[in-house]
């Protein structure tokens, strides 16, 4: 697995991390479920501080991932595919929520998009300067 690809997963990790931290701090539901009063303030102003600390690294692992790509859409399309998959998981988890069928056909096309993606051979500059010279 190229160093690329493992930026960008981790990139869609952080980018559902930094969901589910967003609906705890914002959502006080689960919380209240998990903990006494006196401590949901706190624990929301925690996931608050997360909320952020997952978005810088996760833009810091996006970034490394598209100077690292030879295409920026491989990048992109991993890191949303990473992102669906993660947060489809935390939200099960986490919530006990279910997806609609239409769902799991939408991130299916997706992961079928992200196959072909890396399927296909990258292009050489002198590749693209003949195709366009056509």
């Amino acid at each position: 697995m190229s160093s690329w690809s493992v930026y960008a997963l981790l990139a869609g990790v952080l980018s559902a991390a930094a969901s589910l931290s967003a609906k705890l701090s914002v959502g006080a539901g689960p919380l209240r479920d998990m903990c006494e009063a006196a401590l949901l303030v706190p624990l929301r102003l925690l996931c608050g501080v997360l909320l952020f600390a997952c978005n810088a690294v996760m833009w810091t692992f996006f970034s490394k991932a598209l100077r690292h790509c030879s295409s920026s859409a491989r990048a992109t399309v991993t890191t949303t595919a990473s992102n669906f998959i993660s947060s489809a998981f935390l939200g099960r988890v986490i919530f006990g929520e279910t997806h609609a069928l239409l769902w799991w056909l939408g991130i299916s096309i997706t992961l079928c998009g992200l196959l072909v993606l890396h399927g296909a051979a990258p292009r050489t500059p002198s590749q693209a300067e003949d195709e366009k010279d056509k």
